[in-house]
């Protein structure tokens, strides 16, 4: 298996990125963090996935372990290929992610385009004891509300989607009580 790419990028575009490396060009499928570090460099070293099929033989390329870990544990949720497996990761940060799988927060999910409701609750199902084996929940105490969560319900309760929501809170200082977070959003408007 290719694990790792150390070469010159020579294209790079939204979906992915050709390296050189020695002489030979690979064609990665790449996250957009990925994209952005090969952009302009001489040299750079990703990360990669290689995904063996019947009918053909896909290279995924990662800016870091953390985002191919995930890509990886993706692809063992049933019904998740490695094309949706790269648009979740190419959709939030990997701790982002483990976050919300943790904190059962299936709308996360929703908010990657190709990502229905099914696919994101399975995700989620399948992937938390593995997750929370990983991650401590920072900056929650049990029975208390994610502060985030809190904030994104309430602005699609002021009529903003999911996603408009998760942008606007984007922006925002995660460290501020839910309300707070809302007003700086509402502000950012």
């Amino acid at each position: 298996m290719i694990a790792r790419l150390r070469g010159r990028p020579v294209v790079w575009d939204a979906g992915g990125l050709v390296l050189d490396v020695g002489g030979v060009g690979y064609r990665l499928l790449a996250t957009p963090t990925a994209v952005r570090k090969a952009e302009g460099r001489d040299e750079v070293a990703l990360e990669t996935h290689l995904h063996v099929r019947e009918d053909a033989m896909q290279l995924f390329g990662f800016a870091d372990g953390n985002e191919r870990e995930l890509f990886e544990q993706l692809l063992a949720v049933s019904g998740v290929g490695p094309k949706v497996a790269l648009a979740i990761v190419s959709g939030y940060s990997p701790a982002e992610l483990r976050r919300a799988i943790v904190r059962e927060d299936a709308a996360l999910f929703e908010t990657i385009p190709g990502i229905g409701r099914k696919t994101a609750q399975r995700v989620v199902l399948e992937l938390k004891e593995k997750i929370t084996q990983l991650v401590a929940v920072s900056d929650s105490t049990p029975g208390e509300p994610d502060t985030h969560v809190v904030a994104r319900d309430a602005l699609v309760e002021l009529g903003y989607s999911v996603s408009e929501a998760e942008q606007r809170l984007a922006s925002t200082d995660p460290n501020l009580p839910a309300a707070e977070r809302v007003r700086e959003a509402l502000r950012a408007a």
